[in-house]
């Protein structure tokens, strides 16, 4: 229906108007109300609120909209863009995403919220009079009747109760809250809410790639491998958590003690069963049994590309590992989801040597500790890729404001190495979305949000194909070392030798005065990449990088190399990216905080000191 409003006003209410300055009325993007969306030739987008707009004309070419546009004091205002590429509109978003049907009545449990999401679902409960646990149910899908899940699943946070149930295949799911009363259930006070929606982890990239046995803990249709060993972990456990690991080549199994010591059994490499670890609340790096000096918690197999079906996830919306970040190394079938990672001494997540089909997904990123360089202000790394690692997924995550985010490729890699970074929230990151060397990297469908100082870049012979991405207030998009942009002054980027850039269908919203963006139609030999007019297009060996001689390798129109996937409109990413199914957490986390400004390197003391003083409100679990 939006749609149809838009080509009535653009064909029948024509009008001639008085021409101000091009796009003195546009506006910034707002998912929470309806736009007009118009992106010229060269990949600018400007945005107008279609309640304002008055009138609009466009040319006999197409090529040419005029917009009349009032302003809050009631002027009108009239722009004219030329050049023109593609107008659409956008509908808001709506407010109530995933939200369940329930009712509350006098006598009943009353429910606060309740919401399907990405293979889990939620419900939230003011305290029951006299209640002194719950009992939580589910039922759809392929769970006819209504079930109780596992009981550390259930939540006390004070004011409210809150149950998530995780390891559900898409579909329509209800939950039933059952009071307990000194132990006995009182049914007749039980609510319900029904017609939750619960979507898919989206599965379309290079960790699934030729990988049919699902990565981690879970199948691909979002239900727990079968035998699959649960463990919950919290501040109170995570030292004396226990775990039954088979140890030797005869099966023997052996108890292991603590969260770490039971990671380091699966190194021994002689059991594969898919274990997941849910993390409870907060949990900070001294309440851990072991950790390795500068890195946190290690995943590691017996050698290279051991597969270890290893899931670490949070549970809600608190999850987080204080203090600690996480080394993944000599591993496979390996995946991070839904918990925050707050002032690692480290990376984040460094996935180091000889890994594969390793998934790290909805996950928070925030400051890391100040290390001793000077561009180590905001912590070391954030999400690191080295060591002959492949086949490697880093989607729908959000980088808070983080330094350096994201490292791919060191010098020694001999290949394949097949990367793709898919639907991450860069929320005024500074650099490296990532940084690449030697890699083979499809990034698509990201936000860049605010980025400092640059989105991708290239250097030693690495190849990236950088796909319908947004960017928004961005002084580089791309960077190709020792050309293009990265040739101008003293240069912006490294010193190394280049690499090449396939660049299709990017949105490049309110530039910054310091923008730069060279494609090979400006220069056929110091680019900063190369503009392809369709997804399909090769790019010619006559292109090749300034420094080092590299050219594309195509691997992106290889259907034996490149897995199939279907790309969302390069305008609808801000409003899916951070909507209730985007990036992050569930909720988008319970830590709030909104980041402003932008082309700021410097660390937020705000945000600083907010992460520093951070703590969960988790009280315990119901008994």
């Amino acid at each position: 229906m939006i749609m149809k409003k838009y080509i009535l006003l653009f064909f029948f209410l024509v009008v001639a108007v008085s021409l101000q300055a091009a796009t003195s009325a546009s506006v910034t993007r707002n998912s929470s109300v309806n736009q007009l969306c118009i992106t010229l030739q060269d990949g600018s987008v400007y945005y107008y609120n279609t309640s304002a707009i008055q009138k609009v004309n466009i040319s006999n070419d197409n090529t040419t909209v005029t917009i009349a546009y009032q302003n809050s004091d009631g002027s009108t205002v009239n722009d004219e863009l030329k050049n023109v590429a593609r107008i659409k509109g956008l509908q808001a978003t709506a407010a109530n995403e995933g939200k369940g049907t329930f009712a509350n009545a006098t006598g009943k449990v009353e429910i606060l919220d309740a919401r399907g999401w990405r293979e889990s679902a939620y419900v939230t409960w003011k305290p029951f009079d006299g209640a002194t646990s719950y009992r939580v149910q589910v039922k759809g899908e392929n769970i006819a009747d209504y079930t109780t899940i596992d009981q550390q699943l259930v939540r006390n946070y004070g004011t409210y109760g809150r149950a998530d149930v995780v390891g559900l295949k898409a579909g329509t799911y209800s939950l039933r809250v059952i009071p307990v009363k000194d132990g006995v259930e009182e049914t007749d006070a039980a609510n319900e809410a029904t017609a939750l929606t619960v979507k898919a982890y989206p599965r379309q990239d290079f960790a699934h790639f030729k990988y049919a046995n699902g990565i981690g803990a879970y199948n691909n249709d979002g239900t727990l491998k079968d035998g699959a060993r649960v463990l919950y972990v919290t501040k109170d456990n995570a030292k004396t958590i226990t775990c039954e690991v088979v140890y030797d080549k005869k099966g023997k199994k052996q108890t292991f003690t603590g969260i770490q010591n039971i990671l380091y059994a699966y190194q021994k490499g002689t059991d594969s069963t898919a274990l997941a670890v849910r993390f409870i609340g907060m949990i900070p790096k001294d309440s851990l049994d072991e950790t390795l000096s500068n890195e946190g918690l290690q995943i590691k197999g017996k050698s290279a590309y051991n597969t270890l079906n290893i899931t670490l996830e949070g549970i809600g919306d608190d999850a987080t590992a204080w203090g600690f970040g996480f080394l993944v190394r000599n591993a496979s079938s390996v995946e991070f989801r839904n918990f925050a990672i707050m002032l690692n001494p480290d990376d984040c997540i460094s996935i180091d040597t000889k890994n594969s089909h390793i998934w790290v997904h909805h996950m928070d990123f925030f400051y890391g500790n100040a290390g001793s360089d000077k561009d180590q202000a905001k912590g070391d790394g954030t999400v690191d890729l080295k060591g002959n690692s492949q086949y490697v997924t880093i989607s729908y995550n959000r980088f808070w404001d983080t330094g350096k985010s994201s490292l791919c490729g060191m010098k020694g890699e001999t290949g394949p190495n097949w990367i793709d970074y898919d639907h991450n929230w860069f929320d005024h990151s500074d650099s490296r979305h990532p940084r690449i060397r030697t890699m083979s990297v499809h990034v698509w469908n990201n936000y860049y949000d605010g980025v400092a100082k640059y989105g991708v870049g290239v250097t030693t012979g690495g190849c990236a194909f950088v796909d319908r991405n947004y960017f928004r207030n961005i002084k580089y998009p791309m960077l190709d070392s020792k050309q293009g942009t990265d040739a101008k002054g003293e240069g912006t980027f490294s010193g190394e030798n280049g690499g090449m850039i396939k660049s299709y269908g990017n949105v490049f919203a309110e530039k910054s005065s310091k923008f730069s963006y060279i494609t090979q139609n400006e220069s056929a030999t110091s680019f900063d990449a190369y503009e392809a007019k369709t997804v399909e297009e090769q790019v010619p060996d006559t292109y090749k990088a300034k420094v080092g001689a590299t050219t594309y390798n195509n691997f992106d129109t290889d259907s034996s190399l490149m897995y199939s996937y279907d790309a969302d409109d390069p305008l609808d990413i801000p409003a899916l990216v951070t909507g209730f199914y985007g990036a992050g957490r569930i909720n988008h986390g319970d830590f709030k905080y909104t980041i402003s400004g932008d082309d700021n390197y410097s660390v937020d003391t705000t945000l600083k000191a907010a992460l520093q003083n951070y703590k969960s409100t988790l009280i315990g679990f119901f008994e």
